[in-house]
């Protein structure tokens, strides 16, 4: 074992996020690399000393490049708006430091190339945050599908969707702001769709139709002066699959009364699986056949039999949460950076999510079914 200095820039909601995860991920997982609160980044300096102060950081900075050239930091992790990930990640990539951003990785896939193909060309470690996928429940049902326990699947059906874009009062911000990409199709949409993909595989072809619910934004709170919003507040898109099942992916960040309506439903001809981030340690299973007085849905609850959920509690049903989920993730990229297989998701698959990102809002314009390059 050996310590590893972590460098985490910005302090928001996931800047929080990923420093609880690398704070407690020894204690849990016991991994080769020890990681250390080395430095914290954001441009306000208040913020910056405040997590300092609170999360227990060695050091603090205004100055995001400061950070990735400490060499003290071996692991940079990009907590901002992702009109920042391409300059940051190629900056830490380029100081010889493996990369921890938040997705969605980049505003659109050419950016998103950039950065994968910088990191594989210097042998960097990648891992972005879809850390959804890291429930051992999520595990489960790939590992059902794969073994055909659900038979020839027939069908998907996903959808993240959220409120809290859904005032029409919340002012304009980066989150509307068309220079970093699309709207509620890539802030939400990355999860399903990348949730779709690690339970069936590759999407080929995509039919979209993004909606712009609210068109203007106040500049700022409480201001009578209002912004055109440029993005989408809402997607649905229909999908074909590799494995030659089609399926519907929607996102929203307008479901009014939505905080994680997170979800998806796989059928099969042998069976069905169910399941929503708002009751995440769930996963429903339907089979095929049986006495049909007791034909249903069977939930499976998440326990110390569905690994890691051992390691964070001995009982089952005493639940895992999402700051478990994350140091899931971190701990799969800690495990990686020491040599061991890759779990990601990593820049590739960031990159193959932006791609059907990208897709779907050309589909949505021209009004027609695109392949996925």
């Amino acid at each position: 074992m050996r310590d590893i200095g972590v460098g985490i820039i910005g302090t928001g909601f996931m800047g929080k996020a990923h420093a609880f995860a690398y704070r407690a991920v020894a204690g849990i997982f016991s991994p080769k690399l020890v990681p250390v609160l080395e430095m914290v980044a954001d441009n306000d300096g208040e913020a910056a000393e405040r997590a300092y102060r609170q999360l227990g950081f060695t050091r603090m900075t205004a100055d995001w490049m400061e950070l990735v050239n400490s060499h003290k930091v071996e692991i940079v992790s990009i907590t901002t708006p992702n009109v920042f990930h391409r300059e940051m990640a190629l900056a830490a990539v380029a100081a010889g430091k493996h990369v921890h951003c938040e997705k969605p990785i980049a505003p659109n896939a050419e950016d998103a190339q950039a950065m994968m193909e910088a990191a594989e060309r210097k042998g960097i470690v990648t891992q972005v945050g879809y850390n959804y996928i890291k429930n051992p429940m999520l595990a489960l049902a790939r590992e059902m599908i794969a073994g055909g326990e659900l038979g020839e699947i027939t069908g998907f059906r996903g959808i993240h969707a959220e409120d809290y874009m859904a005032d029409p009062e919340v002012p304009y911000s980066w989150r509307v702001d068309g220079s970093g990409g699309a709207g509620a199709v890539a802030d939400l949409g990355s999860h399903i769709v990348g949730m779709a993909r690690f339970l069936l595989g590759p999407i080929e072809e995509v039919f979209a139709d993004l909606e712009t619910v609210v068109e203007s934004r106040p500049v700022k709170p409480g201001s009578s002066e209002r912004r055109k919003v440029e993005v989408d507040d809402a997607a649905r898109l229909l999908v074909k699959f590799r494995r030659g099942c089609l399926g519907t992916i929607e996102a929203s960040w307008v479901a009014t009364g939505r905080k994680m309506n997170l979800g998806f439903e796989v059928s099969g001809t042998k069976g069905s699986l169910v399941f929503s981030q708002e009751h995440f340690n769930e996963l429903h299973l339907y089979r095929v056949g049986g006495d049909s007085r007791h034909l249903g849905y069977v939930r499976i609850e998440s326990g110390p039999a569905h690994d890691p959920y051992g390691l964070f509690c001995v009982a089952a049903g005493h639940q895992l949460g999402f700051n478990d989920l994350k140091t899931i993730e971190v701990a799969d990229f800690l495990a990686t950076i020491s040599g061991g297989p890759l779990k990601g998701p990593d820049f590739r698959e960031a990159w193959e999510i932006q791609k059907i990102i990208d897709v779907a809002v050309c589909s949505s314009k021209d009004r027609h079914w695109f392949k996925v390059p």
